[in-house]
């Protein structure tokens, strides 16, 4: 059995579609946290149980009978989200899978500037030190992550964020089909995986300039201090932690750790993965 966490989140639950058209639903399992958000999948077929990173006596029950497991990783912020991607690898240990995957990063490293890089390197090294066969699936940055900053974008004709670079955004149903693909095919075995990403980059002025010609309206790129960005996105409603976490994605992206592309997730899917031009427009083409 394939049991899949996070099955109702934004990229668990494009996976778990994703495994359905290549196995019957008999062979997959998930793990959530609200089995009354999975319930459709239920009907389909699919063994559905409760698993909750930060409980992990709920794990056992979840991966029980798991021949594979794959770990999304845990949406959590601060030093709790190793922990949390730990306690479900050990889990996965104990009841017996003979292959753990995890979705980490293409920007993973122990000294990275954006905290979430530094759990997925810790979380690797713990899955490398089970011994069991993993996949570590280093996914590039989501592309909808823009989304945050589009509205006030195009609503104002300026993005103001503090000084990037390059980053190779890449968009979640690729990655999805990617794991389906690492998921089901046993030929696929990589550990971990070339970085998965989609096959360009832009930094927030070329962003600006995809804005301006899709909304017919000038957007001009403004690069603010960071402190002063902090400050206010603090006034806007936005907790400081929060805030100076998300500071974090800006210093590492003009460090250039989001910059790597590579041909590999277009090879595991067979087909060209949506560039991040495609996934603005279609972005800034939904706004009301």
């Amino acid at each position: 059995m394939i049991v899949i966490t996070g099955a109702t989140g934004h990229l668990g639950s494009r996976i778990v579609a994703e495994v359905l058209r290549r196995v019957p639903a008999a062979a997959v399992g998930v793990s959530v946290t609200d089995v009354a958000k999975a319930t459709a999948l239920q009907a389909r077929g699919v063994r559905v149980r409760r698993g909750d990173f930060t409980d992990p006596a709920t794990l056992a029950d979840a991966f029980e009978g798991a021949d594979q497991v794959l770990i999304v990783s845990a949406a959590i912020r601060g030093a709790a989200a190793t922990g949390a991607n730990i306690a479900a690898i050990d889990a996965a240990t104990a009841a017996g899978a003979q292959r753990i995957l995890y979705t980490s990063h293409q920007g993973a490293s122990t000294d990275s500037l954006f905290p979430p890089m530094i759990t997925h390197a810790r979380t690797e090294e713990h899955l490398a030190a089970t011994g069991i066969p993993h996949v570590a699936l280093r996914n590039g940055f989501y592309s909808s992550t823009l989304r945050y900053y589009l509205d006030e974008a195009a609503a104002t004709g300026r993005l103001a964020l503090p000084a990037d670079g390059p980053v190779s955004w890449t968009g979640h149903d690729d990655l999805a089909a990617a794991a389906a693909v690492l998921l089901t095919d046993g030929s696929v075995a990589a550990s971990p995986t070339a970085p998965l990403t989609a096959p360009s980059t832009l930094d927030s002025a070329a962003v600006a300039a995809v804005a301006s010609e899709v909304t017919g309206r000038e957007v001009t790129r403004v690069v603010v201090d960071d402190e002063e960005w902090v400050r206010a996105a603090v006034s806007r409603g936005m907790p400081r932690a929060a805030a100076e976490f998300n500071l974090g994605m800006f210093r590492a992206a003009r460090r250039g750790e989001f910059m790597v592309t590579d041909p590999t997730l277009e090879t595991l899917i067979g087909r060209p993965a949506e560039s991040v031009r495609t996934a603005l427009r279609r972005m800034l083409a939904a706004r009301p």
